[in-house]
């Protein structure tokens, strides 16, 4: 294998950013619900981000960045992106969240780059409008081909990593398909099933 691509949330991180930052608005519970829909495939991820995004309207911007630099990192996270690079992977992060999360985490956990959205914001209020590399159900999967053909790697050689209905689109390019404590939508799909919140679990089914 030469490329890793992991999801960030409830993969790299425990929990589901948009949620603690729902949390902070006191809408934690609606919000969820919404995020919970989304990632059993059952709604439209493009649809469902900009509904969730559009409850955040107002908070404040140092909130975003205050929660997204505290956020809880999933065991094994750090010595499993490690390990892989140690093997000479090139490790990636896709996310349907947000830059203010990723790229800080970035060093951290030790991936070599992020790709997700950005939120909006205006005089230090979030406006409730989105953008950016992972806005669509179907996403991850363009962006994996897209790496892949810039790096001259075959699905063969790469393997992906997540949790939920937005990572689908990425496992028809990847020889190895991990579902980690994943929906029952993408372990359908999956060549490797995790079910215990450790990262480190992946690495005795691939070495």
């Amino acid at each position: 294998m030469k490329l890793c691509v992991f999801d960030f949330d409830s993969t790299l991180m425990d929990g589901e950013t948009i949620d603690f930052f729902a949390d902070a608005l006191g809408i934690k519970a609606q919000v969820a619900a919404i995020t919970e829909r989304a990632m059993n495939g059952e709604l439209d991820f493009f649809e469902s981000l900009q509904e969730r995004v559009g409850l955040l309207k107002g908070l404040e911007y140092s909130k975003v960045e205050e929660i997204s630099h505290s956020l809880p990192y999933m065991p094994g996270a750090v010595e499993t992106i490690a390990e892989l690079k140690k093997a000479g992977l090139t490790v990636v992060c896709f996310s349907g969240g947000f830059r203010t999360a990723t790229t800080y985490a970035k060093d951290i956990l030790g991936y070599d780059a992020d790709f997700s959205n950005a939120l909006h914001h205006k005089e230090g209020r979030l406006t409730g409008l989105v953008g950016g590399d992972m806005m669509f159900n179907w996403s991850k999967g363009d962006m994996l081909v897209r790496l892949q053909n810039i790096l001259g790697i075959t699905a063969e050689e790469t393997m992906v990593c997540g949790d939920g209905a937005n990572d689908l689109s990425m496992f028809p390019y990847a020889g190895t398909r991990v579902a980690f404590c994943a929906k029952e939508v993408l372990k359908k799909e999956a060549n490797i099933i995790i079910e215990k919140k450790d990262l480190t679990e992946i690495l005795g089914r691939i070495f």
